[in-house]
Parts: C-alpha cells; sequence; structure tokens
C-alpha cells in the first residue's frame, strides 16, 4: 500500500478536460495559475502523446491521465510510454487507470476485475511504480484495490457523499483525487440546461447511475432528465465564490484533490480557472 511519504503531490487543485480539448497553452494557464495538476479526460491511446505535449510545455505541472481505458490501452505500451515519459520529466506524470463501461465494450466487458488485475500485474512486471499510479474506483471492491496497489482513487461523477464513503474504504493514507463538474454561470436555467445536457450521457450508464443511487439519489431523482435539485447537486452552478465552496466541499469531505470539469466543455475555460484559483488560494497553498 501506498504511504504519505510515497503519494504524488497533486496539488489541492486540478483541472479535467477530454483530451481532444486540452492544449499545452491550457496546461500553461492552468500551472500559472496555481493548479497542481491537468488530468487528460477520456481514454488516452497508449503512447501518451498528449501527455507529453502538455509536460514539455510546463514545468512543475504534474499530468495525470483520467483515465486509460484498461480495453484499450495495452498494458506493456502504456508501461513504455511512463517509461518515456519519466525519463524526460521524472516525477511529473501519474497513470490514472480503469476499466471503463459495459456500455461502450459490449462483449469484450468480461470480468472486469480480474481484467484489471491482470493489467495492475503486467505494470508492476514493467516496472511502473504502485504509486505513480492511480484507479478510478467506485464501489468497495475497487476502492480497496486503489489503496492496496496503487496512490488511490480517481473517482468520476460522484458527490461528497460518495467521497466520504470512498475514504471510509481506503483509509487515511491512500489518495482520493476526485472530478467534480462545475457550470459557471449565473442564469438558474440557462446552467441546468447544461447541466443536463451534460448528465444525460452519464445517467445511462449502468455503473454510474448505480454508484449515484447508492448514495443519495433515488431512481426518481434521475429518471426523466433529472429533477432540478439532483441537477444542481451533480453540476453545480454559480459565482466563483460558489464554485469554490462546491470545491472546499470535496475537499472537507475527505479528497485529497479536486480535478474540476467545467461545463460546457467546449467554452474557453481559462478565465474560469484563474478566477476560481484566486477563490481558493491554491497558488499560494500547494
Amino acid at each position: 500500500m501506498s504511504t504519505p511519504a510515497t503519494k504524488p503531490d497533486l496539488g489541492r487543485l486540478g483541472f479535467w478536460r477530454g483530451g481532444p480539448l486540452l492544449t499545452p497553452e491550457i496546461a500553461v494557464a492552468a500551472e500559472r495559475f496555481g493548479y497542481g495538476t491537468v488530468w487528460i479526460g477520456g481514454s488516452p491511446a497508449a503512447d501518451l502523446t498528449l501527455a507529453s505535449e502538455l509536460l514539455d510545455a510546463t514545468s512543475e505541472l504534474k499530468v495525470a491521465t483520467g483515465i486509460v481505458n484498461i480495453w484499450t490501452a495495452p498494458a506493456a505500451e502504456v508501461a513504455a510510454s511512463f517509461h518515456r515519459l519519466e525519463q524526460s520529466h521524472p516525477g511529473r506524470f501519474v497513470l490514472g487507470v480503469g476499466i471503463g463501461h459495459r456500455e461502450a465494450q459490449g462483449d469484450t466487458y468480461q470480468k472486469p476485475y480480474s481484467a484489471l488485475v491482470g493489467y495492475l500485474d503486467v505494470l508492476d512486471a514493467e516496472g511502473v511504480p504502485a504509486d505513480r499510479r492511480m484507479i478510478s474506483a467506485l464501489g468497495p471492491k475497487t476502492l480497496k484495490l486503489a489503496a492496496a496497489r496503487s496512490a488511490g482513487t480517481h473517482p468520476y461523477m460522484t458527490t461528497p457523499t460518495h467521497t466520504r464513503f470512498a475514504r471510509d474504504i481506503i483509509g487515511p493514507d491512500a489518495l482520493i483525487a476526485a472530478e467534480q463538474r462545475l457550470v459557471p454561470d449565473l442564469d438558474t436555467d440557462a446552467a441546468r440546461a447544461v447541466g443536463r445536457s451534460f448528465l444525460s450521457r452519464y445517467l445511462a450508464l449502468a455503473n454510474y447511475r448505480r454508484t449515484l443511487e447508492q448514495h443519495g439519489f433515488t431512481a426518481s431523482d434521475l429518471d426523466d432528465g433529472s429533477t432540478d435539485d439532483a441537477v444542481d447537486a451533480l453540476t453545480p452552478h454559480g459565482t466563483a465564490a460558489g464554485l469554490a465552496a462546491v470545491v472546499q466541499g470535496q475537499l472537507d469531505a475527505g479528497a485529497d484533490h479536486v480535478c474540476v470539469q467545467l461545463l460546457p466543455a467546449r467554452e474557453d475555460p481559462i478565465g474560469t480557472l484563474e478566477r476560481l484559483a484566486g477563490e481558493l488560494g491554491v497558488a499560494h497553498a500547494r
């Protein structure tokens, strides 16, 4: 199990964005504002080319994957890419891995827990240190695996209620790097429309739906486009100060690091990143 001395320093605040929308310029800005880590969202290819570009463009920023999909990125190829990045940028890359979704993988999605264990076994054999990788874990079994065989967990589409649950499972030493969706819009109706559009995809995925229903939501909360209260809880909106309070709520619930995802995804994130960093004081607290 990873110890506090070996866990990567991700900083308190990070930025999560889908790989096709993430650029070196955004990474440079995030580093300047005090963000500790930029997360490459989606399922980046095993060559990790974008990670290399982001690391080349910055000097101290950590870059992490959120997440490499074990079904589409062969472990041996990912390990070779890890070592390439480690040689050029020692200590600055964190490998996030996960099992993806049954809906996307179809018949290949067999015994996902065993497949994940086997993937970690290959990473071990290829010399990828356990304390430089994280596992996207939601349920107790996978959370325990994350604590035992990685630096910790990178949960996606969760709330502080799940963060508290995860902390109880993994104990005090493993990392929780929670993704948090935010809508920087003061217009409640417009913000809820953005949130519902985003949630329509994820609430159709069984693992997220099951997790939400186990941690504070009912089926009726999430059906038919979700209630306003559910949308507000899952995709909170408001001022920079209000959004900073949401991030702080995740930290107070037990997260070590919160990586924010700004919605709508295609809008320029830089102004909001700067305002949010200012509210949280991360430039002085990394």
